[in-house]
């Protein structure tokens, strides 16, 4: 066995073996830093890589049958785009993108703290793909600190789901989360999930651990400060059956917006490239 080989194993054992202990120590849950991602429905996925696409599995993920994918997109927003916005699997009902406040500031937006799956009245985001794009009216947040963890778990902490814990981290820059919101289910392993700008602030990696400090409420007390936010053009959607290169020259705008059902022609797609266009397929 080459030695590259064994230094690896041992490496991974000994991560394996620090990371049960901690957890076995009162009141620790393991962190586990986030980065920005997408969940995708079977309908997008068809959209943006192709029909009956099935996402590829690159690595599996530390919660149970979820994983991330080969697959990639790009988020655009009205200030910019991020690329390589790695896909999670499996697909889901309704399509979600987290992403950090930074990734937000780059793309332009203003995405709510919300738990993963309450998207209604979040924020707008295209996500762009080999094959084609989406435009979500809401689908785009920033994921809220929570800890996912079994009902046994939860006992022994004495939290239940839904309620808010303070979590204490003692790194080489000390930090405690507020309003880290408790997720008990069968299939959780115990585990805290941050974003990157969390972990950032608190010099935290994957690997290290947390400790409950504080059982709180069974629901945030925090009430966000009212935001006026900057008007946002609102870019008609073309009614045509066809887009061809002449309706591309013709439409003002650095945006051209389509039904899914509207025939794009290769001349459209490659004069909207020249021009410096974007064209997004709506899903209606």
């Amino acid at each position: 066995m080459e030695p590259e080989w064994i230094q690896s194993i041992v490496e991974e054992v000994v991560r394996q073996l620090g990371r049960k202990e901690a957890v076995q120590k009162p009141n620790q849950v393991p962190l586990a830093v986030s980065a920005r991602h997408v969940h995708l429905s079977e309908q997008h996925l068809a959209i943006l890589f192709g029909q009956s696409y099935t996402l590829k599995k690159k690595s599996d993920l530390s919660q149970p049958n979820q994983f991330a994918a080969e697959e990639t997109v790009i988020l655009s927003g009205p200030k910019g785009t991020i690329e390589r916005v790695r896909v999670l699997g499996p697909s889901r009902h309704l399509t979600q993108v987290e992403v950090s406040q930074t990734d937000a500031f780059k793309l332009g937006l203003t995405p709510p703290i919300r738990q993963s799956g309450d998207i209604k009245g979040s924020s707008p985001i295209t996500i762009i793909g080999p094959k084609g794009s989406v435009y979500l009216n809401e689908g785009l947040i920033i994921a809220q600190a929570h800890i996912h963890m079994s009902p046994d778990d939860a006992r022994r902490f004495g939290v239940e789901d839904g309620q808010y814990v303070q979590v204490r981290a003692e790194t080489e820059r000390p930090i405690t989360f507020e309003r880290v919101r408790i997720r008990v289910s069968p299939s959780y392993r115990l585990e805290m999930h941050i974003d990157t700008d969390e972990a950032n602030s608190g010099f935290i990696r994957t690997g290290q651990t947390g400790e409950i400090i504080s059982a709180g409420q069974t629901q945030s007390t925090y009430h966000p400060p009212v935001l006026i936010e900057e008007k946002q053009t609102i870019i008609p959607l073309f009614e045509g059956k066809l887009l061809s290169q002449h309706e591309v020259k013709q439409l003002d705008g650095p945006v051209i917006r389509v039904g899914k059902t509207t025939i794009v022609t290769p001349l459209a797609k490659d004069t909207a490239r020249e021009l410096g266009k974007k064209i997004e397929v709506i899903d209606e």
